[in-house]
C-alpha cells in the first residue's frame, strides 16, 4: 500500500526551517534569561500557536483542498487533546521532584526539543511499516482501543513517575546529587560530573513523551497515513504544549472528566482503524466525533468544578462563625 503525500521537498524544508526559527526565538530572545512563567504570558504564546497551525491549515487547504485540511486538523486535534494528559504527568513530576517554576520552562524546552527528533523517527517508521505491512493497521487498531479502555478504569488512580523503575536504573547509571544548581542539569562536586535534579527531571519528561507517542502517533494514522501531515500536526500539537502547561497546570484538576473523553476518544479511531477496510468514515464526520467527544468532557468537568465551588461556598456560609472569647477587664 503506498501512501500519497502533499509534502514536496520544498514544503519539508521550508517547515523544518521554520520550526528551527520558531525554537531559536523561544530560546534565544524570548526566554533567554530564566523567569517564572505567567498565565498572561503563557496564554498569550498558547494562542499564537494554535493561530500559526490554524494559518497553516488554511494553507493546506488551499494550496491542496479540504481533504487534506480537514486530515491535518483532526490530527492536531488529536494531539492537542492527548497532549493535555502529558500535562497532568508533568504537573506531578516537577511537584514530586520539587522543581521550582523558575526553571520549569527550561526542562520542557529540552524535553520538548528532544521529543521533535523522537517523534519524527517514530512517525517515519510507522508509515514505512504500514506501507509495507497493511495488517499493522488492526494491531495499531487494537492497540488504541486497548489502550483506551485501560485510560478509562485507571482514570483516577494517581501517578507516581517519580519512583519508575526506569529513573531508578538511570540513577544508578548516572551519578547524581538531591540538590538543585541553579538552570544546571549537571554539576562538578568531589571530582567527578553529577546530575542534578533538573536533569532527572527531563529523564521523565521525555520517557512520558515516549510513553504517550504510543499513543498518539498510531492514532493520528487513523485519519491519515500522510507522513507530511502526520508530522506537521504532531510538531505544532508538541510546540505549543509548553505555554499550554503553564496555562492548564493550576487548573489540570478541573477537568476530571478529561480522562473519559480522551479514552473514548482513543476506542473510536481505534475502532476506525480496525474496521478501516470494511466501513469508511469520512474526515469530516471523524473530526465532528471527536470534537464532541473532547468538547462534552470539558464542558462536562467544567460544570461539575463549578457545582463543587458552588457547594464548598454555601457549606462555607452555612458554618457558624466561631464563639468570640470575651475581653478581659
Amino acid at each position: 500500500m503506498e501512501t500519497q503525500s502533499v509534502g514536496s521537498p520544498v514544503l519539508w524544508a521550508g517547515f523544518i526551517v521554520f520550526v528551527l526559527v520558531m525554537l531559536a526565538l523561544d530560546l534565544g530572545v524570548f526566554h533567554r534569561k530564566n523567569h517564572e512563567v505567567k498565565f498572561k504570558e503563557a496564554l498569550t504564546w498558547s494562542g499564537v500557536w494554535i493561530s500559526l497551525a490554524l494559518l497553516f491549515n488554511l494553507g493546506i487547504w488551499w494550496k491542496f483542498g479540504a481533504t487534506p485540511a480537514v486530515q491535518f486538523l483532526t490530527g492536531y486535534l488529536i494531539e492537542k487533546s492527548l497532549s493535555v494528559d502529558n500535562i497532568f504527568v508533568f504537573v506531578v513530576i516537577f511537584s514530586a521532584l520539587r522543581i521550582p517554576l523558575l526553571y520549569q520552562h527550561r526542562v520542557l524546552f529540552w524535553g520538548i526539543l528532544s521529543a521533535l527528533v523522537l517523534r519524527a523517527g517514530m512517525i517515519f517508521a510507522g508509515v514505512a511499516m504500514i506501507q509495507r505491512f497493511h495488517w499493522l493497521i488492526y494491531v495499531f487498531g487494537a492497540f488504541l482501543i486497548f489502550t483506551g479502555v485501560k485510560l478509562f478504569v485507571h482514570r483516577n488512580e494517581e501517578e507516581h513517575p517519580e519512583e519508575s523503575k526506569a529513573l531508578q536504573w538511570v540513577r544508578k547509571v548516572i551519578p547524581s546529587t538531591n540538590e538543585l544548581h541553579g538552570a544546571h542539569f549537571f554539576t562538578r562536586a568531589t571530582g567527578r560530573w553529577l546530575a542534578t535534579p533538573l536533569f532527572m527531571t527531563l529523564v521523565l519528561v521525555e520517557l512520558t513523551d515516549v510513553l504517550f507517542a504510543l499513543d498518539s502517533i498510531p492514532a493520528i494514522f487513523a485519519v491519515t497515513t500522510d507522513p507530511f501531515l502526520v508530522f506537521t500536526s504532531n510538531i505544532f500539537a508538541i510546540l505549543g504544549l509548553r505555554s499550554l502547561f503553564f496555562v492548564l497546570a493550576g487548573a489540570v484538576e478541573k477537568f476530571s472528566y478529561l480522562k473519559v473523553g480522551l479514552s473514548a476518544v482513543l476506542v473510536f479511531v481505534g475502532a476506525k482503524m480496525a474496521l478501516v477496510d470494511v466501513v469508511h468514515i469520512s474526515p469530516a464526520i471523524s473530526l465532528g466525533v471527536i470534537a464532541l467527544l473532547l468538547g462534552g468532557s470539558i464542558v462536562a468537568s467544567l460544570r461539575k468544578a463549578r457545582r463543587l465551588e458552588l457547594e464548598h461556598g454555601q457549606k462555607s456560609s452555612e458554618t457558624p462563625p466561631a464563639p468570640s472569647h470575651p475581653s478581659r477587664t
